[in-house]
């Protein structure tokens, strides 16, 4: 467990008036971690103004956006504290094989009982009746929860706080957005967002089947930074899953980095993408200022210019980044003493991320996007450092260093 540090984050200039967006990632038990990050937002100058989420992350951000801010915080401790009570009691602070036999048995519990308030097995006279269940766990108890932890009439207040959820249409194959801005939110559009198959069944919503949106993408970034008309902000992007790992050495391992790699692609995929093609409506816009006025007037100018845009995006990257591999059933490991470590490691992230606050650094004139991961950098130099002090004991697989796009410059006209 990382140490929280005391320093004060930088005042935030008024000069510096993005609106803020938090998104949160699906992955079951991780999304504690999630919790401690907005934990240490809500003390912050960077409270966010939407909030969006897939699986778990909809179902803390549905407890985030339906309460009062004094209250938030609160409200997600009592879910996490009582979809993990079964545990409460468990030594916590194990090392070792004790800590691995206390992970697996967490893990084999919560397949085996449910978790309270949120799933529970199907009852063994539903798999004899005429009607086949299509999933293992029935979510019944998760409706209870979120009536009771989430005020929907403040959701459905989106000068408050704009709420989205991202869930799969499952008829149609398409991806779908239950956003607070367009739509009535309730309890069903949540519980949509997290219905993973085969475990979790399909909600229906006015005639419709959904599943989780994970199935599809396991972030909203993509959905939050491209909706129009499109606004400068500031996006804290809260993944649970990383990128880069170790090699695996066995099949548990090997299970478990299939999930890493699955699940985090399409973050990077979406971040990239949306990258270059805000950079490309920038240079629209850099390109319409040079046109004479005559072409500037035709229509495929004007087509062209309906393209540009001039807002600009800071990225804010927090991925949870364990030390030591967590098996394959990290997400539905949902023991205590894990709930607690992956928050405090959310608001140590957090915290050093917000007292860096990179994105107050003066930005170059034609960057459209700007992407920060504080914690892999500082990561980066500790790991720097002992590969100095120490090359035996470095084996270069903390972490990796982020590619970062170099910018093209047109070629230069040669002279004849």
């Amino acid at each position: 467990m990382r140490k929280e540090t005391k320093n004060c984050p930088p005042k935030r200039p008024a000069s510096y008036d993005k609106n803020v967006a938090l998104v949160l990632q699906g992955g079951g038990a991780l999304g504690s971690y999630q919790a401690g990050v907005y934990e240490a937002l809500a003390s912050s100058e960077y409270l966010p103004d939407w909030v969006a989420g897939i699986s778990i992350g909809a179902i803390n951000a549905a407890i985030i956006a339906g309460n009062a801010p004094e209250n938030r915080v609160a409200r997600l401790r009592s879910f996490w504290e009582e979809i993990t009570a079964p545990t409460a009691w468990w030594p916590s602070g194990l090392n070792g094989p004790l800590a691995l036999w206390q992970q697996k048995l967490s893990a084999n519990s919560a397949l085996m009982l449910g978790q309270p308030g949120f799933f529970e097995p199907r009852a063994m006279h539903d798999w004899f009746s005429s009607k086949k269940p299509i999933s293992y766990y029935s979510t019944d108890a998760l409706k209870g929860t979120l009536e009771r932890l989430v005020d929907f009439d403040r959701i459905n207040k989106p000068k408050e706080m704009r709420f989205s959820a991202g869930a799969v249409n499952v008829r149609t194959g398409r991806f779908a957005y239950f956003d607070s801005k367009e739509i009535t939110i309730r309890p069903e559009h949540v519980m949509a967002s997290g219905a993973l198959p085969p475990g979790f069944p399909p909600v229906e919503i006015d005639g419709e089947h959904y599943w989780d949106g994970g199935l599809v993408s396991n972030t909203p970034l993509r959905y939050v930074l491209d909706h129009y008309p499109r606004r400068s902000r500031l996006s804290f992007q809260v993944d649970v899953f990383q990128g880069f790992g170790l090699l695996p050495t066995n099949l548990e391992e090997v299970s478990e980095r299939e999930k890493d790699i699955r699940y985090s692609s399409r973050t990077r995929v979406n971040t990239d993408a949306f990258q270059d093609k805000h950079d490309v409506r920038h240079a629209i816009n850099e390109l319409h200022k040079l046109l004479p006025d005559a072409i500037a007037s035709t229509e495929q100018a004007k087509r062209l210019y309906a393209f540009g845009c001039v807002s600009e995006m800071d990225i804010v990257q927090l991925i949870y980044r364990p030390f030591e591999r967590q098996g394959a059933s990290k997400d539905y490991e949902f023991s205590r003493g894990t709930m607690d470590a992956r928050w405090q490691q959310g608001i140590s992230d957090a915290t050093a991320t917000l007292q860096a606050a990179p994105w107050l650094a003066p930005k170059v004139d034609e960057d459209g996007v700007r992407i920060f991961d504080v914690m892999h950098d500082i990561l980066l130099d500790k790991q720097s450092a002992t590969a100095k002090a120490r090359p035996e004991e470095s084996d270069g697989a903390l972490a990796r260093p982020i590619k970062r796009r170099k910018q093209r410059v047109a070629p230069a006209k040669q002279s004849v």
